[in-house]
């Protein structure tokens, strides 16, 4: 009997059949597959990192004034300000255009440009490129706040000629010292001026564009009607006929 002399034969048995063991479970695991991968450790989250989404009582995101969707109404057909064009016309050039210039600055809080005659007309002293008056272009969210002041100078009503067909209107402001916070003053005196409102639907830069210029369908094109119903839940203008 071979082995280690004062080994135990049943410890002996046991050590020679062990390899035998091994063999037979590696090729039971090559049989059933390859064993599945661990699964990829999640990195551990940075102290300070801001998270992507936003905390569930965050308020929502404001829009600008003048651009909010009235109820019910698809915000695709809701019509907007465009623009506002404010003008002073004085007919000569000198220092009472000076102070022209000087009291639209006043009441919008932008620089006026001078606006220039196109004709000549000898009865009336005027002559090609004379300055005649000035007018101040207001947009976006200061559009909005420019109407809603002076809709409330003309106490909220509008009379039905001041719109075209479009839904464009423009009315006259007899004092600039109507508006909130400004006074007389002897040096600038008295001086009217012209608001011309223009209105649109979202979309109208495709038919004013240069490149790719498209025409918008009728349907989308905003109305006199429209304009008027549209003033009316909006501000609470008052048309009067």
């Amino acid at each position: 009997m071979s082995g280690t002399p004062g080994q135990d034969p049943e410890k002996a048995k046991g050590d020679a059949d062990a390899p035998s063991k091994e063999g037979a479970q590696r090729e039971q695991g090559t049989a059933q597959g390859p064993s599945k991968a661990p699964a990829a450790a999640v990195a551990p989250v940075k102290e300070g990192a801001q998270m992507a989404q936003a905390p569930p009582d965050a308020p929502p995101a404001k829009a600008e004034a003048g651009d909010e969707a009235l109820p019910g109404v698809a915000r695709m057909t809701e019509p907007h300000v465009e623009k506002i064009v404010v003008n002073i016309g004085v007919g000569e050039a000198g220092e009472k255009l000076a102070k022209a210039e000087k009291v639209l600055e006043m009441i919008t809080h932008q620089k006026a440009v001078r606006t220039i005659s196109k004709t000549t007309n000898k009865d009336l002293g005027i002559r090609w490129g004379m300055p005649l008056g000035c007018k101040v272009t207001i947009r976006k969210k200061a559009a909005a706040e420019f109407l809603k002041t002076a809709l409330w100078v003309k106490e909220n009503r509008i009379t039905s000629y001041s719109f075209d067909p479009e839904g464009n209107f423009s009315f006259g402001i007899t004092d600039y010292t109507d508006f909130p916070g400004q006074k007389y003053s002897p040096d600038i005196g008295i001086f009217g001026m012209d608001v011309c409102v223009v209105l649109s639907r979202p979309g109208r830069r495709v038919s004013v564009r240069t490149r790719a210029r498209r025409r918008i369908p009728r349907r989308h094109r905003l109305t006199r009607q429209e304009a008027l119903d549209w003033l009316k839940r909006k501000y609470g203008v008052e048309v009067v006929e």
